[in-house]
């Protein structure tokens, strides 16, 4: 998985984890596991193009001792969701992880039915559009189309962006009722707090676009080339959210097209789905 952009941490600031395995809510809660979720982030620390992690670079990444990180990759690998490869003393992911990838979008009926609309609009406009889902403070894709063959966002399935800075990130996060928690909470993410004023304007400009428009935008905010338009889909309970984006070349793609033209075919190829869904996604 791609590692997101977030701010750099100056070296006389404490660093927070790339892959935290838990917050301090979480810990304090009586009914949560710790040492699963603990597990689950090692799993979670793998990212696309990285075959082998050793336990140095989980625990770096983790934020958890090496002591906790070999337990746990003993654990793991016993399991099956990690194999070990004496040679270098490195670890890789296991088949057993796949069981549960395979599941999960073999029935994600939403993929199916979203892929050839996806397919025509990404044709119609330039794009690449991709479907995505919140995952802790990440978003995580769930299908991508390519539809210029000059331009091709360099994504796939299962990779993860941040959510604040991704058009995708901000259209979940205007959607959902608890805005200012959900603000909050992003912002014990931002490493520096001289960074949280540019951070917080551009996500409060993102919910006013969505008020007026319905749709969020990010114009070089994740990548300096790439401009997106985004639109959330809102399950039957009002809680579960994805979103539908269309990313373009920067140089192709200002503020007013995407407003004007590419984001009212996003909005309507959602409604498309999302009709035919009927909120059960």
């Amino acid at each position: 998985m791609k590692k997101s952009r977030d701010a750099e941490t100056p070296s006389d600031e404490p660093k927070l984890p790339e892959v935290p395995p838990e917050t301090e809510a979480q810990r304090n809660d009586p009914d949560f596991v710790t040492a699963l979720a603990r597990g689950l982030a090692v799993l979670r620390c793998f990212r696309r193009g990285e075959k082998v992690l050793g336990n140095k670079d989980l625990a770096h990444r983790t934020g958890l001792p090496r002591s906790t990180i070999a337990r746990l990759t003993h654990t793991l690998t016993d399991l099956g969701y990690l194999e070990f490869h004496p040679d270098i003393e490195k670890y890789g992911l296991g088949l057993a992880v796949l069981n549960f990838s395979v599941a999960y979008l073999g029935n994600l009926d939403v993929r199916e039915i979203a892929k050839p609309l996806m397919q025509s609009l990404a044709n119609e406009v330039g794009a690449t559009v991709t479907l995505a889902a919140p995952q802790a403070q990440h978003m995580v894709f769930l299908e991508v189309a390519h539809g210029n063959p000059t331009f091709a966002l360099r994504v796939g399935v299962g990779e993860q962006v941040p959510r604040g800075t991704t058009a995708v990130g901000r259209a979940c996060m205007a959607a959902l009722s608890d805005r200012d928690q959900r603000l909050l909470e992003f912002r014990k993410l931002v490493a520096r707090e001289a960074d949280w004023p540019r951070v917080r304007a551009d996500i409060e400009q993102a919910f006013r676009d969505f008020d007026t428009h319905g749709l969020c935008l990010s114009l070089g905010d994740w990548n300096k080339d790439v401009h997106a338009v985004s639109v959330p889909m809102l399950g039957a309970d009002g809680r579960k959210v994805m979103a539908f984006s269309a990313s373009m070349p920067a140089r192709q793609a200002d503020r007013e097209r995407l407003l004007g033209e590419v984001g009212p075919k996003l909005v309507a190829m959602r409604d498309r789905v999302a009709a035919t869904l009927a909120g059960r996604f």
